[in-house]
Formats: structure tokens, C-alpha cells, sequence
């Protein structure tokens, strides 16, 4: 049973930072690429950001980037999200899912196989 838990949200103000994990179990995480999605309330699910597997590359949303870093730690099957200079409109849930796609496609929240039960970021200003 594949398992996706993330933890380090909360509440922070603007221009602080956090840093968010998401624990994998029952995949074999070296294979998937993982990713980070948020979601505001009354609007869509956003892409935030996906890491691969083996090259390590790194992909990042435009309203993110320079801000936010993803890595991930194979050994621990952990991925992380380092924050910083929140904003306001950072305010959403997060959620982390991983993926086989190997393409262009892991922009969209679509093609993840597997996702977290999500973590509350809430950015005061």
C-alpha cells in the first residue's frame, strides 16, 4: 500500500519561511518522479514543482520560482520543499504525489499516480 505523508506546515508570516517533507512508503521511490501541487480555496489544483528520479533535474512553477527549492533524499524516501519569501498568495493546501511519468506531462496533476493527504501553508501578511 503506497503511502504519501506530508508535515511542516502552518502558519507563517510574510516573507518567512518553511519547509515542507513528504514521507513515501510501499513504492519504490527511486523511480518516481515526485512532485508538489497546491490548492487554494476556491480555485484549481496548481502545479508547484517536480523533481526526476536518477538526474535529479528540477522543474518549478512560474509564480514559485527562485523562491521555493524541491530535493529529495532517495535513502529516506523523502521529498522536500524549502519556501521562501512567502506571500499571501502561497496561502493553500499542499499536497506531494509521485509519478512514472518521465515527460513533459508531469506538469499536470493528471498523469500522478499517487498523492498526500496535503498540509495547510497559511501566510499572513
Amino acid at each position: 500500500q503506497v503511502q504519501l505523508v506530508e508535515s511542516g506546515g502552518g502558519l507563517v508570516q510574510a516573507g518567512g519561511s518553511l519547509r515542507l517533507s513528504c514521507a513515501a512508503s510501499g513504492l519504490t521511490f527511486s523511480s518516481f518522479t515526485m512532485g508538489w501541487f497546491r490548492q487554494a480555496p476556491g480555485k484549481e489544483r496548481e502545479f508547484v514543482s517536480f523533481i526526476r528520479t536518477s538526474s535529479g533535474r528540477k522543474y518549478y512553477g512560474d509564480s514559485v520560482k527562485g523562491r521555493f527549492t524541491i530535493s529529495r533524499d532517495n535513502a529516506k524516501n523523502t521529498v522536500y520543499l524549502q519556501m521562501n519569501s512567502l506571500k499571501p498568495e502561497d496561502t493553500a493546501v499542499y499536497y506531494c504525489a509521485a509519478t512514472r511519468d518521465y515527460s513533459s506531462a508531469s506538469y499536470y496533476d493528471t498523469v500522478y499516480d499517487y498523492w498526500g493527504q496535503g498540509t495547510q501553508v497559511t501566510v499572513s501578511s
